[in-house]
């Protein structure tokens, strides 16, 4: 007779102090999750295993993950439960529990409540660089020798007395690359510090994609309209640059 595989699935459950609750805007979208109040404590349920060891998770403060086991709970590894399964709670799915609030003016915060700073922090994963910018005065020599083939698949834009170049192959020009994540342009070597964060802004503040939403180290952002952006040419970068000469 077959071995009934349901068994060896693992349910996992969290616990969090209520006074936390502004952190849980990490994993808001994930839908399969489901919260619970219980006084001064968030109950969740319905992990994945693949999200129970996701640094989402890890990052959580007083954040304690359980693995139900026959009404009992058990920490990891742990051979003594730690608590009963708690009953008669009102679960609801995570996204609809939480309200989240974004100010109008400053996109360097989200919230559900209260402000949680948006950071961004060095990351392991090597990404494609979409996006390079740099100083116009280092490169307006070199991008005049350019054959053709190399400008026309690159759109470009002005920033202060900075050219930001999108499309690929990127141009071999000293600067600061970015990579694309959601409509954001994020800079190489970083993404931010709660990853699932990137959908929530891109939904609340760039919904139509009509946007880059460019990112810097200290968690400031620039909104570009992607209409905005013109083909790349000599004669195109020629003209721009000395309108700037004007200004």
């Amino acid at each position: 007779m077959a071995e009934d595989s349901s068994k060896h699935i693992k349910e996992f459950w969290a616990e969090l102090p209520r006074a936390d609750e502004d952190f849980l805007g990490s994993i808001r979208d994930w839908k399969n999750v489901q919260i619970a109040l219980d006084d001064e404590i968030i109950w969740l349920k319905g992990f994945t295993g693949e999200q129970a060891v996701s640094p989402e998770i890890q990052q959580l403060p007083n954040f304690l993950l359980y693995e139900l086991r026959d009404g009992l709970l058990f920490r990891k590894d742990a051979l003594v439960p730690s608590k009963k399964m708690r009953t008669a709670l009102l679960w609801t799915p995570i996204d609809k529990a939480l309200r989240l609030t974004f100010p109008s003016s400053n996109h360097n915060f989200f919230g559900i409540d209260e402000k949680i700073e948006v950071k961004l922090k060095p990351s392991e994963e090597e990404q494609p660089a979409a996006a390079l910018l740099c100083p116009i005065k280092d490169i307006k020599e070199a991008i005049v020798s350019l054959p053709k083939f190399k400008l026309e698949k690159i759109d470009w834009i002005v920033i202060d007395d900075k050219a930001l170049f999108v499309g690929n192959p990127l141009l071999s020009f000293p600067g600061k690359t970015f990579w694309s994540k959601d409509g954001h342009l994020l800079p190489t070597g970083f993404d931010f510090e709660f990853k699932n964060l990137s959908s929530l802004l891109q939904r609340k503040y760039n919904a139509s994609k009509d946007q880059w939403l460019l990112w810097y180290e200290d968690g400031s952002v620039l909104n570009i309209n992607k209409e905005d952006l013109r083909k790349l040419s000599v004669s195109s970068f020629r003209l721009t640059d000395k309108s700037q000469e004007w200004i």
